[in-house]
């Protein structure tokens, strides 16, 4: 079994690349939004509705304690979509 410390250790680069592809994918989409200023929006929403999903798992992360369930309640979330 690891400790804290190990368990923090073992896997951050993976964790700090997946979490720089979020930032990237989000910027990318703050772009393409200013791109298309005026233009016709999704009408359908399910691109807002992924956003926001999105959003809701990222809080989800960032709550500093979670009593262990951070993956069910990511589960949860993404079972919306």
């Amino acid at each position: 079994m690891l400790t804290p410390r190990q368990t923090v250790e073992h896997s951050f680069l993976e964790a700090r690349h997946m979490l720089l592809e979020i930032a990237a994918l989000l910027d990318r989409h703050d772009a393409a939004v200013e791109r298309m200023a005026g233009a016709v929006a999704d009408s359908s929403g399910e691109v807002a509705a992924k956003l926001a999903v999105l959003r809701e798992g990222l809080a989800v992360l960032a709550a500093e304690r979670c009593d262990g369930a951070r993956t069910v309640k990511l589960l949860d979330v993404f079972a919306r979509v």
